[in-house]
């Protein structure tokens, strides 16, 4: 698997315990987001490299760089239309271009003049950001907020068909570490290796709002 993985408990240190952030798998050329999906979609993701047959391009699709916030909303792959867990490596400059487009999906006075403003933005957007509360491998949220971005529409059809670097199936690795998410087991959890992403475009940086991860992180 070419994906990095790291002991969950060796990672933890290193992550702001609250606050707006983008943990993420990166490097020079891509950073790596989650889908989960039924079999039927996920392994003609698998199998031909881009996605098709059974998915859907008329309708927004999410993608979450957060492992752990994947888990979280697929049940470690359980629940039911989900049991693929997907591993996309994107080609960076194309992932911060959906930062760049995003709008939040509900309203900030912070960066809209009015309510009637942000409405006319989201109904135009291609590209919506979410910010959710992060969770431990048990599914106990924590205050540390994490990204998803939904994409419709042509930015969709090129996430899907274009910009895929690589799809890896984790679905054998979630199974095998879905037994280790007990506190007695914790030690042996093994997660996708992640940090904190800090786009280099300030201007993105402002957009999302993103907090500093040197002023909280956590030792525990």
């Amino acid at each position: 698997m070419s994906l990095l993985t790291e002991r969950y408990l060796d990672q933890l240190p290193f992550w702001p315990k609250s606050g707006r952030h983008i943990l993420a798998q990166v490097d020079a050329e891509s950073v790596i987001v989650y889908q989960a999906y039924r079999p039927s979609i996920g392994q003609f993701a698998i199998t031909h490299g881009y996605f098709g047959g059974e998915f859907s391009y008329t309708r927004m699709s999410w993608i979450k760089t957060n492992f752990l916030w994947m888990m979280y909303r697929s049940g470690w792959g359980t629940k039911p239309g989900q049991e693929v867990t997907l591993a996309i490596r994107l080609h960076r400059p194309f992932f911060d271009s959906l930062l760049t487009q995003a709008v939040e999906s509900t309203f900030s006075a912070g960066q809209y003049v009015s309510y009637a403003e942000w409405k006319c933005a989201i109904a135009r957007s291609l590209v919506r950001v979410q910010w959710d509360p992060d969770h431990l491998p048990t599914g106990s949220a924590v205050l540390r907020r994490a990204l998803q971005l939904g994409l419709r529409g042509r930015v969709l059809k090129e996430y899907g068909k274009q910009q895929i670097l690589e799809i890896i199936d984790l679905s054998n690795f979630v199974s095998e570490q879905r037994v280790n998410i007990s506190s007695d087991r914790r030690a042996e959890l093994v997660t996708p290796a992640e940090c904190v992403y800090i786009p280099d475009d300030p201007a993105i940086r402002l957009r999302l709002q993103l907090d500093d991860p040197n002023q909280d992180i956590t030792a525990g």
